[in-house]
């Protein structure tokens, strides 16, 4: 089965193709292609176009779509899902959203519950609670900010890839493990065992989990309450 795996989610995504055997942990990496922030809306149908061509494939040798689903940016993750959205209509093809947060809690080491903690900006942070098993089950995700993040990750393990989320959840937990940014191969891994499971969406469905509202929303709610 081939799987295109995309993430537009941060500065830089990528987008990358992947071959999944019959268990849930089978996956191979055909090739992985970086795609430089700013300029998705440009690159990543040319590059997927590309990819395909330089491993004799067609669009229609796409099986599934794996795409992260947020948390991160707005401009990035509209242009990420719309352009699945569209190929998946086109090619009438499932697609399984994979929250970043949820990759990043199943590299934990142990197991139980698991904060996995991103830099969302603002001096804020993307933090998922997750009960680590075989798999990473979703308790909830949430925007916080520093000193939440301190107080929620006493106790508790805490997974990130970013030094200065380590040495902030150091000050209240013991159990702070740094890991790499996820790859397209880790998020593929989660993406079959979803698509195994059955959880996949229709490109209607398929929406983004920004967490944080927009802008707009904000200072939509702040004119309504003057």
């Amino acid at each position: 089965m081939i799987l295109l795996v995309s993430d537009t989610s941060g500065k830089n995504g990528s987008v990358a193709l992947v071959r999944a055997g019959s268990s849930s942990g089978d996956v191979e990496l055909i090739e992985s292609v970086p795609l430089a922030g700013g300029t998705f809306s440009a690159q990543l149908v040319p590059q997927i176009a590309g990819l395909l061509e330089k491993h004799g494939l067609s669009k229609r040798d796409i099986d599934a779509f794996v795409v992260v689903s947020g948390p991160g940016s707005f401009t990035g993750l509209r242009v990420g899902l719309a352009a699945i959205k569209a190929l998946a209509e086109i090619l009438g093809k499932p697609i399984v959203p994979v929250s970043l947060l949820e990759v990043i809690a199943g590299e934990s080491a142990g197991r139980g519950k698991v904060m996995a903690a991103i830099d969302a900006g603002r001096g804020e942070i993307y933090a998922g609670e997750y009960e680590v098993g075989e798999s990473a089950r979703c308790v909830r995700e949430q925007l916080l900010s520093k000193d939440e993040f301190v107080s929620l990750a006493a106790g508790i393990a805490v997974v990130t890839p970013d030094a200065a989320l380590e040495q902030l959840a150091s000050a209240a937990s013991r159990l702070v493990q740094r890991v790499e940014m996820p790859s397209s191969e880790r998020i593929a891994r989660v993406g079959w065992r979803q698509l195994q499971a059955g959880q996949t969406v229709t490109p209607e469905q398929l929406d983004a989990n920004y967490i944080r509202k927009s802008d707009a929303e904000i200072f939509a709610k702040s004119g309504r309450e003057r």
